[in-house]
C-alpha cells in the first residue's frame, strides 16, 4: 500500500466520470476543486461525480474545495503590452472608463500603501519582475526588470512581503456557505496570514453545525512567520510553494517545507506538498529527472500527501501524471522502509492518546506487524498513529462517514466506517478483521496491533493489544 497520499486537482480534462474513475483506479486519495476556476454549479456536479466514483469503486476520495482567497491581479487590457527590460509600467488604483497606454489598473486599493520604492513585483510568481520606481497618491511607477508579455488579470506578489489584505473576501465566506452545503471533507484556506483568521472561521463552522476540516495553506511572508500558531489551530496544512517562492527568497523554500513537514509531524496534523512537483508533463509525456527528485524528496520528509494542480485539471497527460506521482512515491517509501522509516518523530505531552498511539507504532514496528488496527470516533487518534509513520499499514474504523472521509488524507491509512459500542469493544475487533480477511489483507497467521477501548469494571480505557490471526 502506498503511504503517501495523493491530491488530484479536477478541471476540464477530469471532471467527467470516466476520467475520474481512471484518477481513482490511479490512486487518486483526494480531490482538489480550485474555486479560483468554474462556478457553483460545476463545482456541485463534479462533486456528485466523486461521490458516485466512490460509491460504485468502494474508494474513499475525500473532498477539497480549495479558495480563491485575496489576491492581487492586474485589470484588463485590451491588448497584451511586450514589456523590455527599462521600459516603464504604472500600476493604479484610479478607476477610469479606459486607461492610457503603459497603465494598468489594480485590484485593489491597498496596493499603494503596501509597496514602498525599491520594492520588487513579481507577476505570476516571477514569470516577470518590476522595480518600484515611485509611488504617488494613486500610481506606482515601475520599471521592467525582465523582459516579457504583460496579459490581463495576472497574478501580482511584492517580494519579501505580504499584503494587508482581509484574509477572506466575500466570495470565500459565499464558498465557505457552498462548502457546509455540499458537506465536503476539506476547505482549503488561501493567504492565511495567522491563527486569528482559523479561529475565526471554526467559530463559523460550529454556528452552521458543519464538521469540515480546514487547510490552512501556507504561501506568505506572514504565515511562515506565524506558522506555528497556524498549524496548531489549523486541521492540516498545505505547503503552496507557487506563492510562497514568490513572496520569501526562492532558495529558502525547501528549508521552509521542511520546517513546515517536520513540525505538523510533531503536532499530528496532516501536511500536503503541493506546486509544480510534476509541472512539464502539463506539456510532456515524462517528467524531467528534477521533479522525480522532487517528489522522492517530498516522499522523505514523510509528508501525509504530495499534490497535482494543473497537471491533472487541464493538463495533456493527467493519468499519466498520476500513475508517474504514484510510481515514484512507491519506490521512494520501498527504499525507506528498510531503515528510516524506524525512526519516529513525535511531540512529548501527558496527553494519554499520544502516548498510546507512540506505544502502538514501537510495537508494531519491533514486531513487523502486518497491520495496525486502530478505532477512533473523531479521527484524532488514527492521525496521532499515522503521525509517527510506522512501517505497519494502518486501517482505522470510524464510526462517522465523515471522519473516514477525512482520514483519506493520513499517512498510511486506509480507513472503513464501522459503527462500534464502546460496551461491546471486542464485537467491534472481531468485525474489523473479519473485514479485513474479506478485502484480502490480512490473512491467518498475521500480527497485528490493535488500538481500542477494553471495558473496565465500570468504564471503558484505552489500549493496546496484540493478536496473531487465526483462521476462524
Amino acid at each position: 500500500m502506498r503511504k503517501t497520499k495523493i491530491v488530484c486537482t479536477i478541471g476540464p480534462k477530469t471532471w467527467d466520470k470516466e476520467a475520474m474513475l481512471k484518477l481513482a483506479q490511479g490512486g487518486m486519495n483526494v480531490a482538489r476543486l480550485n474555486l479560483s476556476h468554474g462556478d457553483q454549479e460545476q463545482h456541485a456536479r463534479t462533486i456528485k461525480t466523486i461521490r458516485e466514483v466512490n460509491d460504485e469503486l468502494g474508494t474513499n476520495i475525500g473532498i477539497m474545495l480549495d479558495s480563491k482567497g485575496p489576491e492581487i491581479r492586474s485589470g484588463d487590457l485590451k491588448q497584451p503590452l511586450q514589456l523590455e527590460v527599462g521600459d516603464e509600467i504604472i500600476f493604479t488604483v484610479e478607476r477610469i472608463a479606459e486607461y492610457p497606454d503603459g497603465v494598468v489598473e489594480i485590484n485593489y486599493d491597498g496596493f499603494i500603501n503596501d509597496v514602498e520604492v525599491g520594492d520588487v513585483i513579481l507577476v505570476d510568481s516571477g514569470m516577470m519582475n518590476l522595480e518600484v520606481k515611485e509611488k504617488t497618491e494613486k500610481d506606482v511607477i515601475c520599471t521592467v526588470l525582465d523582459a516579457g508579455k504583460l496579459t490581463s488579470r495576472r497574478h501580482l506578489n511584492i517580494k519579501g512581503k505580504s499584503a494587508q489584505i482581509p484574509p477572506i473576501t466575500d466570495k470565500d465566506w459565499a464558498d465557505i456557505d457552498f462548502a457546509i452545503k455540499e458537506n465536503v471533507d476539506f476547505f482549503a484556506l488561501s493567504f492565511v496570514n495567522g491563527g486569528s483568521v482559523i479561529r475565526k472561521l471554526k467559530k463559523y463552522l460550529d454556528e452552521k453545525n458543519s464538521n469540515m476540516q480546514i487547510i490552512a495553506k501556507i504561501e506568505s511572508t506572514d504565515a511562515v512567520e506565524n506558522m506555528h500558531d497556524i498549524v496548531t489551530e489549523a486541521d492540516a496544512i498545505m505547503v503552496a510553494r507557487g506563492d510562497l517562492g514568490a513572496e520569501i527568497p526562492i532558495e529558502t523554500v525547501p528549508i521552509v517545507q521542511s520546517e513546515i513537514v517536520k513540525f505538523c509531524r510533531k503536532s499530528s496534523k496532516p501536511v500536503i506538498v503541493a506546486t509544480q512537483l510534476l509541472e512539464s508533463m502539463m506539456v510532456n509525456p515524462t517528467p524531467t529527472r528534477a521533479e522525480v527528485t522532487d517528489i522522492h524528496f517530498a516522499v522523505k520528509q514523510r509528508t501525509d500527501a504530495i499534490m497535482m494542480s494543473g497537471e491533472t485539471a487541464s493538463g495533456n497527460y493527467p493519468f499519466k501524471s498520476i500513475s508517474v506521482m504514484s510510481t515514484v512515491a512507491e519506490h521512494s517509501e520501498s527504499i525507506f522502509s528498510h531503515y528510516e522509516e524506524r525512526e519516529i518523530i513525535t511531540q512529548r505531552t501527558d496527553l494519554p492518546k499520544n502516548e498510546i498511539a507512540l506505544g502502538a507504532c514501537v510495537i508494531a514496528n519491533n514486531i513487523d506487524a502486518d497491520a495496525i488496527i486502530v478505532f477512533s470516533k473523531t479521527g484524532e487518534t488514527a492521525r496521532m498513529i499515522a503521525q509517527c509513520r510506522p512501517m505497519s499499514d494502518i486501517y482505522a474504523f470510524a464510526g462517522d462517514e465523515d471522519v473516514k472521509h477525512q482520514l483519506s488524507l493520513a499517512w498510511g491509512m486506509e480507513a472503513e466506517n464501522l459503527k462500534f459500542d464502546e460496551e461491546s469493544p471486542e464485537d467491534a475487533v472481531q468485525e474489523s478483521i473479519k473485514i479485513l480477511k474479506e478485502k484480502g489483507v490480512l490473512e491467518a497467521g498475521n500480527k497485528v496491533v490493535i488500538v481500542s477501548n477494553i471495558q473496565g469494571r465500570e468504564e471503558s480505557v484505552h489500549a493496546v493489544q496484540y493478536r496473531e490471526i487465526r483462521d476462524n
